[in-house]
């Protein structure tokens, strides 16, 4: 590890003038650096939660993205999230000075799965979690800010907000009521939940608001292709809907998994153009592996979510991934 990390000097090319950037040495400064003025980062925040004390102004760090930060190296990753948090840590004492920062659950699972006792310590904390109901009120929250939508279907923007049975009725009269017909399928909101729901059965809002945008895209090919208007008061067809699976599947894959985990991207590739559930066998004999190297490797792709664990042996994949890699349902 570096003692220190110095910093360069650069000319102006149209003025001449020197610019010089500083240096951090990453140790409490001598006493006799302290007299020619050297001082240490705790005393500059202590000096800063000072001045900002005595005018009144809190500052907030906001801290976002992290899972992106270092996706060269989990090891990387973890050294430098475990950093974070003990940085984390020591500015709770501040009053004037606070950190937020926002990180996904497995993310977390994975800095502390090795044990981290930090962690102990960081008591405010809050999960946020998309249930059906959320990602319903999601859906019509941004429908009723559509000034025509409200107008077509006379609908009070604040009391649909205020009534989670309305917002039921409402959507159920703008998309068709399933998407698969039939006694044992679901209705269309569970049908577009399961599409987007990763192995841990995790459906995150930014898949959801894709595929309803690709669905409107969809739509509008279907009216330019001569195709008839939706039954009922519906504006949006069936067809429509399952046509916009495949650009949801293919970009949930490659900007969201396969950039997250490039190390595990080979891997996932040589499942393409095959079956949706795998055994340990089949996965060694397609990763061409033993047995017991096939189960450690889709076990990782289980933490992940790109397989759900259907037993000791089998490993489902998601509809999220199947349009992405053109699976076929059956066993492999």
């Amino acid at each position: 590890m570096p003692k220190s990390a110095e910093g360069t000097v650069q000319i102006d090319p149209a003025t001449g003038i020197q610019i010089y950037t500083g240096k951090i040495t990453l140790s409490e400064p001598s006493i006799e650096q302290r007299k020619i003025g050297i001082i240490s980062a705790d005393d500059l925040i202590n000096k800063l939660n000072t001045v900002l004390e005595s005018v009144k102004i809190t500052v907030w760090l906001v801290l976002d993205r992290l899972d992106a930060a270092f996706t060269e190296s989990s090891q990387l990753e973890c050294n430098a999230l475990r950093s974070l948090f003990r940085v984390y840590l020591d500015i709770v004492s501040y009053s004037r000075i606070s950190a937020k920062v926002f990180l996904r659950d497995d993310i977390w699972r994975a800095i502390s799965v090795d044990g981290f006792r930090e962690a102990s310590h960081i008591t405010r904390c809050l999960t946020i979690s998309w249930n059906q109901q959320a990602l319903l009120n999601l859906i019509v929250r941004r429908l009723v800010h559509n000034d025509a939508i409200c107008t077509f279907y006379s609908l009070q923007k604040e009391t649909v907000l205020q009534d989670a049975k309305l917002q039921q009725e409402i959507f159920y009269r703008i998309f068709p009521e399933q998407i698969d017909v039939g006694e044992k399928q679901p209705k269309t909101l569970e049908w577009l939940l399961s599409r987007i729901a990763d192995g841990s059965d995790r459906r995150a809002p930014r898949e959801l608001i894709h595929l309803l945008s690709a669905s409107r895209d969809e739509q509008l090919k279907l009216y330019e292709l001569g195709n008839a208007e939706p039954p009922l008061e519906n504006l949006f067809d069936k067809q429509a809907i399952k046509a916009a699976l495949p650009e949801v599947s293919k970009a949930r894959y490659t900007q969201t998994l396969c950039a997250e985990y490039p190390t595990l991207k080979p891997y996932l590739d040589k499942l393409e153009g095959g079956k949706t559930l795998h055994t340990g066998d089949s996965l060694a004999q397609l990763w061409k592996t033993n047995h017991d190297k096939a189960v450690e490797m889709a076990d990782k792709l289980t933490e992940i979510g790109f397989f759900r664990k259907e037993s000791t042996t089998k490993y489902w994949v998601p509809f999220i991934y199947r349009g992405a890699l053109n699976l076929v349902q059956g066993t492999a």
